[in-house]
């Protein structure tokens, strides 16, 4: 019988704060304020809570932000020269576009448009071709936050069965290859894959993304795997919940991330980094 330890990302998270904060001093010292720009359009409310936070954070530690927020009718040609105005301005390190976008723009142009030495979001074609060779230069935040979590509580990776539940191309495909280039041994399971329960329960590590709430039951998951939740979710009381059942799954992980306080606090401080790394190279 297990009692899982949490992965605390709320704590880690604050560590890195800590550390960004220094490096952002050290970057005014020799002149140089890092800058972040959030493009928001339209008034999804998760997006909101999300800029705000993004926002509350990298104003803690020093970097300058600049929301941009635009009516749910702006068109994809307002967007794209907006992205290209913040593309030449040398004072802007990272350029960030809340996603999802309104059905008349076109996330993938708006994603290629952003100049991917600015790419902060770590979706930028060019980054993601680097990232599945080996060499990364820009990192999807989710996925940079999860392995980040998992080198702070040495959870060995090396040679591991890994399953990763879902594809999308912000969580899943990148924390793969994330994976692989850690040298685990990594599997992609998804909503066309037969006997998924099976493939699950042999996994050392299980990195959830699929957005179905408390979906991953204790029957899913291996004595002693290691288990990272990344959904967030309302249940029916309206409680915030991931894509695991938590109080089923922690008697049997070894490690779990809890939600909220796990993957999310990560995310936000991986996207902190990679301005501030951005604007060290600037610099």
């Amino acid at each position: 019988m297990f009692m899982a330890k949490l992965l605390d990302g709320r704590a880690l998270s604050k560590k890195i704060k800590l550390e960004l904060h220094d490096r952002v001093d050290q970057l005014k010292q020799g002149g140089t304020v890092p800058k972040l720009v959030v493009i928001l359009v339209g008034d999804d409310e998760a997006s909101k809570i999300y800029v705000r936070n993004k926002h509350k954070a990298a104003e803690m530690i020093g970097i300058q932000t600049e929301d941009i927020k635009l009516p749910v009718d702006t068109s994809e040609k307002a967007v794209l020269q907006l992205i290209e105005k913040f593309n030449e301005d040398d004072l802007v390190h990272g350029i960030l576009v809340q996603l999802p976008l309104p059905q008349q723009i076109n996330s993938r142009k708006v994603t290629e448009a952003i100049n991917p030495q600015k790419d902060v979001d770590g979706f930028h074609p060019n980054n993601v071709g680097h990232l599945f060779m080996g060499e990364p230069r820009a990192l999807p935040c989710t996925p940079n936050g999860i392995i980040q979590l998992l080198h702070e509580y040495h959870v060995p990776v090396v040679g591991k069965k890994a399953v990763v539940i879902g594809r999308s191309n912000i969580v899943g495909k990148p924390m793969a290859a994330m994976l692989l280039n850690e040298s685990a041994t990594v599997t992609v399971v998804h909503s066309k894959t037969k006997n998924m329960k099976e493939i699950i329960k042999t996994a050392d590590i299980v990195v959830v993304a699929i957005g179905k709430a408390e979906f991953i039951t204790k029957e899913y998951i291996k004595p002693g795997a290691v288990v990272i939740d990344v959904g967030m979710n309302r249940n029916h009381a309206g409680k915030l919940v991931g894509d695991v059942a938590f109080s089923e799954v922690e008697s049997v992980a070894s490690y779990i991330t809890p939600v909220p306080g796990g993957v999310g606090p990560m995310t936000i401080a991986m996207l902190l980094e990679q301005t501030v790394r951005f604007a060290e190279l600037e610099g």
